[in-house]
């Protein structure tokens, strides 16, 4: 049983609603909808918790810049989906009241969002500029060059860019150019006349993706120090260039993003694989729904663009620099690895498994554990290592959900193909951003004979599992990994996740059910362990909370502990907080959006919310229930989100062993219920705090308490 723990974790009284929410919330006897919070908002919060790593000075300065990156590719992606789907509801609104929900949506969106990137950008040009030229990196304006380094920049622009810039004036017959999602463009506005003597205004310049954002000078013209110029600048100081005989009048630099979620009818399409090849080309011009500009950007030359990609004022971010903050990501990887970085971290190999010994032999003994990133994926990749050299191995079964482009574990299974195993893969081709590389894979998997399968139309296989099927004797013996993550080996040190290896004929042949329902459709019957969504994980997971909350009106012991990525289904959200109002302790453990509010009297005063936000990203999924004398843990592939219940293959898998549950509950759910670095607590108008705020000695933190148990002599030396 989790150990109960007193009052707020943060040392702080719990803060409370205002007198006029409280006298409104409890006249409320049945939670509803009403009360929840907004997702959209949520997510932005949660961006702002991540910023807010960025203004930690314990945290090494490349690393903050990195958080600074971080939130506007979140950004990026925010508007792409959550945004285009908001403008598109408001678009195709029916009612009076559907336009003004949207609308009201967008209005709140609008703000935060604005406020967020104000933010951010001042963090930015105040504080991390700054830092960084103390520590000798400094990212040189043209202003700030001296003679030779215009020089050299000059000598740049005229071989590597200059021949790449092709300069449109917009006429009649040269009209807007298509502007393709998140690319580096400029506008300029001409006085004087063009070789034919018309007075037409206004240019577009497109850069190109392929030229590098971020350019170190050389060494020689660094006087000591790392001195890097962005492309931008370099385009800026040179743009009249392209405009021989012409005077600019105004000009500024853009970045359009564009609705990026593919749309893709699964009914329609006689070939799934095809028909994404053919949206991935569309995507980049997908409907405008954010248009970035600098500062300086002439009034007249943001309301020609605002009006020519039809979007309105609250569309318009005029940024005090870059107007891409993830390209200086380039900048961090050209400065090498020192103390500017966090120390390099070496995942453990686990106690539990012999060094060099046979995988098949060890998970024969009983299940293993992985806990990454403290933990190394190394075993897994041993597993699919010795499956694809031991003859004895007949098949191997797989879903491929987000692998990356380069990928050791699908080059082990284009190697288990040629040795003539038969291999079945499930690829999901519509993995959000990983739809090319995705495709790829399918295709050379293809080519050597696997069988090559996409899931169930409609549906995301987003369930993460390896099966592998051996003779032994006169036997056939599965061996299966179930996991939160991905089988990505990046992001296995990036990612805190939880993966288990495991003989369980329980389990595997679970497992075998679900790989044929993903290849033939058939009926999943008579499963003994896994819990498959779109069927049975949602109820399975209200029954828990019911229970929970029944027992709690009992008078036993009740308790819900949560860990997840977001928790935003309504029902879910509702039923916890109505096992809190009948007594039950329900503590939620959610990295981004939750849209339960935590602590408002009347509706969810047992409920409190936190968020870890450290050096990797909570990724793992966690669900605790005590019941009376009935406990149960279920780790998942799954967040408590409609489209995770409902439009996806999602698995979660009960931990049955003791002695397993009793280390997920100390290192998942327990350290990071008491962790007081990286937590942040809600309060009742759903805004976030963070624990260690005030505190003159920083307190504990969970990811690093699992990095240095882990560390020790058991770290493996490989880069």
């Amino acid at each position: 049983m989790i150990r109960p723990t007193r009052g707020d974790e943060s040392g702080h009284s719990p803060v409370t609603a205002t007198s006029q929410i409280r006298k409104k919330l409890l006249e409320v006897k049945t939670p509803t909808a009403a009360m929840l919070l907004q997702r959209d908002l949520g997510a932005l919060a949660f961006n702002a918790r991540v910023l807010a790593m960025a203004s930690r000075p314990e945290v090494p300065l490349l690393e903050r810049l990195r958080y600074l990156c971080i939130v506007s590719s979140n950004l990026d992606e925010f508007f792409e989906i959550r945004v285009s789907e908001t403008m598109q509801e408001l678009a195709d609104a029916k009612t009076a009241g559907a336009r003004s929900a949207a609308a009201a949506t967008l209005e709140q969106v609008s703000e935060e969002a604005h406020r967020l990137v104000a933010e951010q950008y001042a963090l930015y040009n105040d504080v991390l500029s700054p830092a960084l030229v103390k520590a000798g990196i400094v990212v040189l304006s043209h202003g700030e060059r001296n003679a030779e380094q215009r020089a050299w920049v000059a000598r740049f622009f005229a071989r590597e860019v200059r021949p790449l810039l092709v300069p449109v004036s917009l006429d009649p017959a040269h009209p807007f150019p298509q502007v393709a999602n998140k690319s580096l463009n400029f506008i300029v506005r001409l006085t004087g006349t063009d070789a034919f003597g018309r007075s037409n205004e206004i240019a577009i310049v497109k850069v190109p993706r392929t030229l590098a954002r971020v350019i170190p000078l050389p060494a020689t013209l660094s006087q000591g120090r790392r001195a890097f110029v962005l492309l931008s600048s370099v385009i800026r100081a040179h743009l009249h260039e392209l405009f021989s005989g012409r005077k600019l009048d105004g000009f500024s630099q853009f970045r359009l993003t564009r609705d990026s979620d593919l749309s893709i009818d699964d009914q329609e399409v006689t070939n799934l694989r095809q028909a994404l090849r053919l949206g991935l080309s569309q995507r980049q011009f997908g409907m405008a729904v954010r248009l970035e500009v600098a500062t300086s950007c002439p009034e007249p030359l943001a309301k020609f663009l605002l009006m020519q990609f039809q979007l309105p004022e609250q569309a318009l971010y005029r940024v005090n620099g870059p107007v891409n903050l993830v390209r200086l990501s380039q900048l961090i990887d050209l400065v090498p690895t020192g103390e500017l970085h966090f120390p390099h971290h070496r995942p453990a190999w686990p106690s539990t498994v012999p060094v060099g010994g046979s995988m098949f032999d060890r998970i024969r003994q009983g299940d293993v554990l992985l806990h990454h990133p403290f933990e190394s994926f190394e075993p897994v990749v041993a597993l699919l290592r010795e499956a694809v050299d031991d003859p004895g191995v007949l098949a191997i079964k797989q879903t491929i959900y987000r692998t990356g482009a380069d990928s050791a574990l699908m080059e082990l299974l284009l190697e288990a193909l040629r040795r003539g195993k038969d291999v079945v893969v499930v690829v999901e081709l519509k993995a959000r951003f990983d739809e090319e590389a995705n495709i790829n894979w399918a295709d050379r998997l293809e080519s050597l004979g696997a069988q090559v399968v996409y899931g169930i139309v409609g549906l995301k296989t987003h369930a993460k599992m390896l099966l592998i099927t051996r003779r032994e004797g006169r036997r056939l013996r599965r061996y299966g990994h179930l996991s939160t993550g991905n089988y990505n080996l990046r992001t296995a040190r990036l990612y805190t996740d939880i993966g288990v290896m495991t003989s369980d004929t329980q389990i595997t042949s679970d497992m075998e059910q679900v790989f044929q329902h993903l290849a033939s459709q058939n009926r999943i019957t008579g499963l003994h362990a896994l819990v498959v969504a779109p069927f049975q994980l949602h109820r399975r997971m209200m029954e828990h909370v019911h229970a929970v909350g029944a027992a709690a009106r009992a008078g036993r012991p009740a308790r819900i502990v949560l860990k997840m990525n977001a928790l935003t289904d309504e029902s879910l959200a509702l039923a916890l907080a109505a096992a809190g109002q009948a007594g039950a302790r329900v503590d939620l453990v959610v990295r981004g959006a939750c849209i339960v509010p935590a602590g408002v009297p009347g509706f969810s005063e047992n409920v409190r919310v936190r968020s870890i936000i450290g050096r990797y990203l909570e990724h793992s999924r966690v669900f605790y229930f005590l019941a009376g004398d009935d406990e149960r843990m279920y780790l998942s592939s799954a967040d408590w989100m409609g489209r995770n219940m409902f439009r996806r293959i999602e698995l979660a898998w009960p931990v049955r062993d003791a002695a397993q549950r009793r280390r997920l509950i100390d290192e998942t759910l327990t350290a990071y219920l008491h962790d007081a670095r990286g937590a942040w607590v809600m309060d009742a108008q759903g805004r976030y705090r963070r624990v260690s705020e005030g505190r003159r000695k920083p307190g504990a933190s969970a990811q690093q308490a699992l990095a240095d148990r882990y560390s020790a002599e058991q770290a493996i030396a490989w880069t």
